[in-house]
């Protein structure tokens, strides 16, 4: 059975909605989103793709954590070693539509030679949090734990409520992979653990980018564009090096390859990069329509500072080769050749793009799809995105919500299968000058105390409101 976080007989808003006095976040709450942090960066769950990765010791991590806040958690494995951690709040209207909550467990590698201190020492120093994950995604990771552990010491004191909607907490594994392990694992051979839920919070949105003096943006994603990792091959005729060969299938494949990198992908708005321009360019102080029949796009995007980076990755298409493998030895011409390609497709474009690569690729080279994902779009007009906003912007009244679109993907797409509508939402408060786009999958990944402190209150009241 789901665990139950009690009743609380008085004190709700006529609606039902929280009001800013009822938070139960207290200072425990606090230092356990940094001591979770902390310790989950120590735990070492490096993904290197191929199934090199464990996140066992992560899940159970987690687990243990969640059941001490009274849930009732499932440990879940495709493969031994590679746990995914489910647990249901059970809401008091069972016909409400759920709740997921979800983040990943696993991390990119670290070069520990390249960084200032130990990738996974978990430092805590100057008031920051130093390791691989401390936003990418361990510091979300605990600040849900630290976020359901302060309703459950709420309901000890008879101070909460229920939630009227399930709420679903999962937590995955293998996310920076194919997430075949994880959350594709999960929505193919355990959708009934996510029954009811039609939308979804994960990474990664509503950090604050400093888009010069005075103005904080806060930028929600509302979709995704979709995987297309692509495996090129080109088939020629083996021969000795030292010979004319007018079927080489390495000049075949790089002909092609070189096609690939060079194409220009025309401009494509989607909704929501068509609202990120639009709010954008009105912090701006400039009046446009994306829409309109000749919109200089270019011009418009100098404009913006550095929110311009928001949507820079997301109003094409991409394809960018990434690997070549052919031969075996130097003077022997081989008979194939092969390629990757990572793909990236917007929302209502997959067909463009598979007609462009079948022309780019050419009579000689064959592709397929490595690996591929839906491209997602979530409404920005709607309740939850306003209550998103308000969230945010009720504990930084001078900040800017704006949607944006991801350039490359998350969870989402895969629980998508199973009809939940995703948003980037793992809210951090960040000082001028921290690059938070550097950080991600960067070198001296790191995350401020205070910035957790934020995301606690912020994620505690959208979820209490949503």
């Amino acid at each position: 059975m789901p665990a139950v976080i009690p009743q609380r007989p008085a004190g709700e808003s006529p609606n039902g909605e929280p009001s800013a006095d009822e938070s139960p976040v207290d200072r425990v709450a606090l230092d356990e989103a940094v001591e979770f942090t902390s310790d989950l960066i120590r735990i070492d769950t490096t993904n290197r793709g191929g199934g090199d990765c464990r996140e066992r010791p992560a899940a159970e991590y987690v687990a243990e954590r969640l059941a001490a806040a009274g849930l009732e958690p499932v440990l879940l494995e495709r493969t031994p070693g590679r746990t995914n951690v489910v647990a249901r709040i059970e809401g008091t209207d069972p016909a409400a539509e759920a709740l997921l909550v979800h983040g990943h467990l696993d991390v990119v590698p670290a070069e520990a030679a390249d960084w200032s201190v130990d990738p996974f020492s978990g430092e805590i120093r100057d008031g920051v949090v130093w390791g691989r994950g401390a936003v990418d995604m361990k510091n979300m990771d605990a600040m849900v734990l630290a976020v359901v552990r302060a309703w459950a010491r709420a309901a000890e004191r008879g101070q909460r409520w229920r939630p009227r909607r399930d709420i679903v907490i999962a937590y995955t594994a293998d996310e920076e992979d194919s997430a075949v392990d994880g959350s594709g694992f999960l929505a193919d051979r355990h959708p009934h653990l996510f029954e009811g839920c039609t939308e979804g919070l994960s990474e990664s949105g509503a950090f604050t980018l400093h888009n010069g003096p005075g103005q904080a943006l806060y930028p929600i994603a509302a979709g995704e564009r979709g995987t297309a990792w692509l495996k090129l091959t080109a088939h020629g005729t083996t021969g000795h090096g030292s010979k004319p060969n007018r079927a080489n299938a390495v000049s075949r494949l790089a002909a092609a390859v070189g096609r690939i990198g060079e194409y220009r992908w025309p401009v494509r708005l989607t909704a929501t990069v068509a609202a990120c321009i639009t709010q954008l360019a009105a912090l701006q102080g400039l009046s446009v329509d994306p829409r309109a029949r000749g919109f200089d796009l270019d011009a418009v995007l100098g404009k913006l500072g550095p929110a311009g980076l928001l949507v820079e990755a997301t109003v094409r298409n991409s394809a960018n080769p990434t690997m070549l493998s052919a031969g075996y030895k130097l003077n022997v011409i081989p008979g194939t050749a092969t390629a990757y390609v990572d793909g990236r497709m917007l929302p209502g474009s997959e067909a463009e793009f598979i007609a462009t690569l079948d022309e780019l690729t050419g009579p000689d080279v064959t592709w397929e799809f490595h690996h591929r994902e839906a491209a997602l779009e979530a409404p920005v007009d709607g309740r939850t995105f306003a209550v998103l906003r308000e969230s945010v912007e009720r504990f930084d009244p001078e900040g800017h919500v704006v949607p944006f679109c991801m350039a490359g993907g998350t969870d989402a797409k895969q629980f998508s299968r199973l009809g939940i509508t995703g948003y980037g939402f793992s809210p951090l408060k960040l000082p001028p000058g921290f690059d938070y786009w550097a950080l991600f999958h960067g070198v001296d990944e790191r995350v401020p105390v205070d910035a957790l402190h934020f995301g606690v209150r912020v994620l505690d009241h959208a979820l209490r409101t949503l």
